[in-house]
């Protein structure tokens, strides 16, 4: 009973991480257009800065942007900060389930030799020293160059994903650099955002002219939550993807993902202020293709054509049946991952691609932990290979 509770916890809290995420995401992509589209009116009217048009479900919009010289604020004012705080909530937690407490899936590196409670250490320290980092070069005269920032921080979680690589298991990995980034997001709407607009609304009630330091503060962040967007996306995705994280370099790979990504990100920002610049999304898909291309895996050279299912079965018998089996024995697997029963010569020819793409990649089994062989791999491979040429 414990385990199938355990399964449904896992299930509710990613659900919820999923559709708090989508809340908190669109909000930042629609806020983003917004201000990027404001246009000056042309027929001024007092206190007013800009106008956005749009239509939508039927209806025709207007949405201005007011000075902050505003006698009486409007009742009900609308704030944007629950969905990020809830992200956030219950991305930690699914960390705990995933890795930390349930460990139904590997969170170390065999090759590490670190202990489980070092390494939960080492990955809420990760998320800790990223956004205090982060924060303190948010403050420093680095903003002035916003190139130079991009640099830093793109360096800094490029190094933090080959380190955390040596660390955990690979797509151990990519979820930590995902929760480092996610982490200094939430923080950005719970310690600078969301103070900065308080501030604002304070003083517009005190009839006062709001610190227009807050404002710019903000604005930065949440213009920098907007880059964040679509790599921690791709990271939410990239389990379905063994290719990416499964590589020998996955860092670097994540690295180009991450590369590629904001520079889709900047095109969309530059096209809602009105700029063109008709190379970056042609030079972004062909920087996709091409990586696609290089870290696809080589093809083999089959070393022994002549393996027998007898020879492969007692390896499937003692690597995959733990989790890939009818009845799973591995603690946390109520049912066989994705379906995928394993316990006759039938069920492996059935899912050969995928069989094959995993264990040559190495993602499986999950951290190795039934001590599958290279030897072991090859010959699973050669037979795969002979019988579905």
């Amino acid at each position: 009973m414990l385990p199938y509770l355990t399964d449904w916890l896992h299930l509710l809290v990613r659900w919820a991480h999923f559709t708090v995420g989508i809340a908190w995401i669109g909000a930042s992509f629609y806020f983003n257009w917004l201000n990027n589209s404001v246009r000056e009116l042309k027929k001024p009217e007092p206190g007013v800065l800009g106008e956005v048009w749009s239509v939508h479900g039927g209806a025709f919009y207007r949405v201005t942007k007011q000075d902050s010289k505003m006698e009486k604020l409007p009742e009900p004012l609308h704030w944007f900060k629950y969905e990020a705080y809830f992200t956030w909530i219950t991305g930690v937690l699914l960390l705990g389930i995933i890795y930390y407490f349930g460990k139904t899936v590997p969170l170390v590196s065999e090759s590490a030799g670190l202990h489980h409670h070092a390494a939960v250490g080492v990955g809420i320290g990760s998320m800790v020293l990223f956004w205090v980092i982060y924060d303190i070069l948010c403050k420093s005269p680095v903003t002035r160059s916003p190139r130079l920032l991009f640099a830093i921080l793109f360096s800094i979680l490029t190094v933090a994903a080959y380190g955390l690589s040596e660390i955990f298991t690979p797509r151990a990995a990519y979820i930590h650099v995902g929760a480092m980034i996610g982490t200094a997001m939430a923080a950005n709407v719970f310690f600078v955002i969301i103070p900065g607009q308080k501030a604002m609304v304070d003083a517009t009630m005190r009839g006062e002219v709001a610190d227009p330091a807050h404002g710019a503060a903000g604005a930065m962040r949440s213009l920098h939550n907007n880059y964040f967007t679509l790599p921690i996306l791709f990271i939410m995705i990239s389990s379905h993807f063994p290719a990416t994280f499964g590589h020998h370099n996955a860092w670097a790979v994540l690295a180009a993902l991450g590369l590629i990504s904001a520079t889709v990100r900047y095109w969309f920002n530059l096209s809602g202020r009105g700029g063109t610049n008709r190379w970056l999304l042609p030079l972004a898909g062909l920087a996709t293709v091409t990586l696609a291309m290089s870290i696809k895996p080589a093809p083999r050279v089959v070393a022994n054509d002549d393996v027998s299912w007898s020879q492969v079965a007692p390896i499937i018998a003692s690597r995959c049946l733990t989790c890939h089996a009818e009845t799973p024995t591995f603690p946390g697997y109520p049912i066989a991952p994705k379906g995928i029963i394993l316990e006759n010569e039938t069920h492996v020819q059935t899912h050969s691609a995928s069989i094959t793409q995993q264990i040559q990649t190495q993602i499986m089994p999950l951290g190795n932990l039934t001590h599958m062989t290279d030897d072991e791999r090859g010959l699973v491979l050669d037979f795969l290979q002979t019988t579905n040429p």
